[in-house]
């Protein structure tokens, strides 16, 4: 199935769909040399592939599987069609220059909650490489053979009944600990009940999430960034957000939630906003300290 959609400005494929990729080597995710971007999921109406190619300032959307039709008529919206970025004025030279470039950035929505609520479970509490280890293994053991023709490897994220059905031991092998994924099991038995949060307000779907034991703050900002589009999901309490955020904007260095929420006061409603633009820009940050070095539990 083929639609074609034409933004109402630059886009780049990557800096608007980037937010979604865990990692290299993540079977969800897949960029062809020509710059054009493939994803999988499972949509409502089933699983589902997807590419994204710009062609003559058009963005040209390719869906295979059950979920073809349900992708192509939602493809736009994960593009940032659905984005608003009313009452968002930079006031940084940094914030300016980078708005400049990428044109706000986009903030996309899938309106799947699930999709987003597992990997950042994953990410909860440990390194990006340990999170991207565990996601990458578990989708591959098992997740679907992505419809359509796909780049080699990529698969289709596990439904829920799927997740809540693995045992201790995959979970262990794949590195992740017992209270992540207890909090990937309770809130598989609950999916269909957090689904819904994908249409409501940011504050109701938060306290939807967070209603699950395990979901806080960080994650349900997480999910909402990326499932609901919300431009002011900040993530608070993220390892490296606050000093990011912070030295950028100030030239501190600060680690602190509360002093980067009173550095962005000025962007509310569009927090988020200047996290990704900030993290687009590559802002380099100071590190003190020796490097976590990551420890593996799992049996050799």
């Amino acid at each position: 199935m083929h639609r074609r959609w034409r933004p109402d400005g630059p886009l780049s494929l990557q800096r608007v769909l980037g937010v979604h990729r865990r990692g290299r080597g993540d079977p969800t995710f897949a960029v062809e040399g020509s710059g054009a971007v493939w994803r999988t999921a499972r949509t409502p109406d089933g699983p589902g592939s997807v590419r994204f190619a710009v062609v003559d300032a058009e963005v040209a959307i390719e869906a295979h599987g059950p979920g073809a039709g349900w992708l192509c008529e939602h493809g736009p919206a994960w593009l940032g069609a659905e984005d608003d970025l009313t009452g968002f004025h930079p006031q940084h030279d940094l914030l300016r220059e980078w708005s400049r470039r990428t044109g706000g950035p986009r903030i996309g929505r899938t309106g799947l909650v699930w999709e987003a609520l597992v990997p950042a479970v994953l990410e909860q509490k440990v390194t990006g490489g340990e999170s991207r280890r565990a996601w990458r293994w578990l989708v591959r053991r098992h997740g679907e053979a992505a419809p359509g023709p796909v780049p080699t490897g990529m698969q289709v994220v596990p439904g829920p009944e799927v997740w809540a059905a693995i045992p201790s031991w995959d979970y262990h092998r794949a590195g992740v600990g017992p209270q992540r994924a207890a909090t990937v099991v309770r809130a598989a038995r609950l999916a269909r009940h957090l689904e819904p949060a994908a249409h409501l307000t940011p504050q109701q779907a938060d306290a939807l999430l967070r209603s699950v034991p395990g979901v806080g703050p960080w994650t349900s900002a997480e999910v909402r960034q990326r499932a609901l589009g919300d431009p002011d999901a900040v993530s608070v309490g993220d390892a490296h957000v606050p000093r990011l955020v912070v030295h950028a904007l100030t030239g501190e260095v600060s680690d602190s939630d509360e002093r980067m929420l009173a550095v962005l006061e000025p962007y509310l409603g569009h927090r988020f906003r200047v996290q990704r633009l900030l993290e687009l820009a590559d802002v380099r940050t100071p590190r003190f300290g020796p490097r976590y070095r990551p420890l593996d539990h799992r049996a050799r």
